[in-house]
C-alpha cells in the first residue's frame, strides 16, 4: 500500500515539502504585519513559545495519523477511529480537512495569481517604471488589473494549472522534486533580501525593534494573536501534513522532522520580519492587514533603492515561489482524497479536482474583478466588499481550520490508542522517555485549550484571523 500511494525518497523530501506548504503569503506579510503591530521583540517570543506549546504538538499529531493509517484524511480517521469513542463520526474531521483544502485552494490561487502578474511585469522592465510612480501603479493594481473579471480568472487559472501539474507526477517526482527546487531557490532569496537590507538606513532600528523585547508594551490580546498566529502559519487544522505524513517512511523520524520544519517556518518568518522592517523604518512606511500592500506600497519603496530593479524582481519570485508550496500541499489533500475514497488514478484525481477546484475558484475572482452579484455576497451577515472570496477566506481562518485543529488534537490526545501514538513517535527515533507523557499533556489540555481560545475569542469578541 505504501508503495502504491508513493513515498518521499527520504525525510529531506518529507521536510522541504511540508515546510513549503507551512511557507506562504503568511510568512511574507502577515506575520511581519501582527508582529509590528504587536511591538516586536516580545510578540515574536510569544509566538515562539506558542509555536513550541501548541503549533508544534497539533503538527506531530497530524503527521501521526497519516503515517499510522497511510491514509489521507478521512481514510486516516475512517481507520483509526474504528473501535474507538465516537467511532465513525471522527471520518467527519477528515471531510472538514478536505473541504478546507478545496475552499481555501479556491480562493489563495487568486492571490497567488496576481504574483504572476507581477513576476511577468518585471521581466518584461514594465514593473520598475510602474513603481516609480506611485499613483500609475495604484491605479493599473486597482482599475486595470483588480478590477478585472477576465485578468483575475487567467492568472487564477495559469496558477491552478502550474499548482495541478506538480501535483500530477506524484509525490518524488512531481511535490518531492518541485520543493526541492523551489525551497532552496526562496531560502536563497531571502537571504539575498535580508542581507540586502542590512544596507538600508532603516536595518539598525528594525534589529532592535525585533530582538529587543519590551514585555511592557505587550498587551493581553498579543499572546491570543501569536498562538492564533503559530496556529494558522504552520498549515494545520486542514489535513496537508496528515497526507504528508502518510507518505513519511518508517524509518524517519517524527518529532524530529516536525522540529526541522518549524524552525523553518519561524526562520522564514523572522527573517521576512528583518527585510520588512528595514524597509518600514527607511521610509517611515505606513502598513496594514490588507496583502495588497505588497503589490502597490512595497514596490514604491523597493525600486527607490539601489538596484531597485533586481531587488524588485526578486522580492516577487520569492512570493510566488512561496505561494506554489503552499497550494501543491492544498491540492494534494484534495487529490488524496480521491485517490484513497474514490479508487481514482493520481492523473484522473488531479485533473478532475483540478478543474472543481479551478471552477469554483472563478466566484471569488469575479467578486474580486467587480461582478456586483458575487461583491455583495455575504456570509453568516459579515459585511464586504470582496463578497465571495473574503467570505471564504473568513469560513475557512475563523472556523474550519481552528475547528479542525482542535479535533484533531483532541482526536490524538484522548481517542486514538496511546500504544499506537507512541509507537509512531518512537518508530525512526528511538526511546522518547518524558517526551511522550509532555507530548500527551499538550495535546489533551494545552493545545485544545489554546485553540479553543482562538474559537472563543472569534464567537464572542469579534476576533478575525485572515
Amino acid at each position: 500500500m505504501q508503495q502504491q500511494r508513493g513515498q518521499w525518497s527520504g525525510r529531506l523530501g518529507f521536510i522541504l515539502a511540508a515546510a513549503g506548504s507551512a511557507i506562504g503569503l503568511g510568512n511574507l506579510w502577515k506575520f511581519p504585519y501582527v508582529t509590528h503591530q504587536n511591538e516586536g521583540g516580545a510578540f515574536v517570543l510569544v509566538y515562539i513559545a506558542a509555536v513550541v506549546l501548541v503549533g508544534f504538538p497539533i503538527m506531530v499529531a497530524e503527521v501521526i495519523l497519516g503515517r499510522r493509517s497511510q491514509q489521507s484524511p478521512v481514510g486516516a480517521f475512517l481507520a483509526l477511529g474504528k473501535g474507538r469513542p465516537g467511532g465513525k463520526l471522527w471520518t467527519g474531521v477528515g471531510f472538514l480537512g478536505v473541504s478546507a483544502g478545496f475552499i481555501i485552494l479556491s480562493y489563495y490561487s487568486v492571490v497567488a495569481g496576481w504574483t504572476v502578474h507581477y513576476v511577468l511585469l518585471a521581466i518584461q522592465g514594465k514593473l520598475s517604471v510602474l513603481a516609480r510612480d506611485p499613483a500609475a501603479l495604484q491605479a493599473h493594481f486597482v482599475n486595470d488589473f483588480l478590477a478585472s473579471g477576465p485578468k483575475q480568472v487567467g492568472h487564477h487559472l495559469v496558477f491552478m494549472a502550474a499548482t495541478v501539474g506538480a501535483v500530477f507526477f506524484g509525490v518524488k517526482g512531481g511535490i518531492e522534486r518541485v520543493a526541492k527546487v523551489l525551497m532552496p531557490l526562496l531560502f536563497a532569496i531571502i537571504l539575498f533580501l535580508v542581507i540586502y537590507s542590512t544596507t538600508t538606513p532603516g536595518f539598525g532600528e528594525a534589529m532592535r525593534f525585533l530582538f529587543r523585547p519590551n514585555f511592557g508594551d505587550l498587551e493581553a490580546s498579543a499572546i491570543l494573536e501569536a498562538v492564533g498566529q503559530a496556529f494558522f502559519s504552520l498549515s494545520l487544522g486542514m489535513g496537508a501534513m496528515l497526507t504528508y505524513g502518510s507518505y513519511m517512511q518508517k524509518k524517519s523520524s517524527i518529532p524530529r522532522s516536525v522540529t526541522e520544519i518549524c524552525i523553518l517556518d519561524s526562520a522564514m518568518g523572522i527573517l521576512a520580519c528583518v527585510i520588512m522592517f528595514s524597509i518600514i523604518f527607511t521610509f517611515d512606511l505606513e502598513i496594514t492587514q490588507s496583502a495588497t500592500i505588497l503589490f502597490t506600497t512595497l514596490p514604491t519603496v523597493l525600486v527607490q533603492l539601489p538596484l531597485g530593479d533586481v531587488v524588485l524582481g526578486s522580492f516577487f519570485v520569492l512570493v510566488a515561489f512561496a505561494a506554489l508550496t503552499s497550494t501543491v500541499s492544498l491540492m494534494e489533500v484534495v487529490s488524496s482524497f480521491a485517490i484513497d475514497q474514490l479508487g481514482w488514478d493520481r492523473r484522473r484525481a488531479t485533473v478532475t479536482m483540478g478543474l472543481a477546484i479551478g471552477a469554483f475558484g472563478v466566484l471569488s475572482a469575479l467578486s474580486l474583478g467587480g461582478n456586483a452579484l458575487l461583491t455583495g455576497f455575504n456570509l453568516f451577515g459579515k459585511e464586504s466588499t470582496a463578497g465571495v472570496f473574503s467570505s471564504l477566506d473568513y469560513l475557512a481562518a475563523n472556523w474550519m481550520l481552528p475547528g479542525g485543529g482542535l479535533l484533531i488534537a483532541l482526536f490524538v490526545g484522548w481517542v486514538m490508542a496511546r500504544g499506537d501514538v507512541q509507537e509512531e513517535l518512537e518508530t525512526g527515533h528511538g526511546p522518547l522517555g518524558r517526551v511522550n507523557g509532555l507530548l500527551r499533556v499538550s495535546l489533551r489540555y494545552v493545545a485544545p485549550l489554546a485553540v479553543g481560545a482562538i474559537i472563543f475569542s472569534i464567537i464572542f469578541l469579534g476576533a478575525e484571523y485572515q
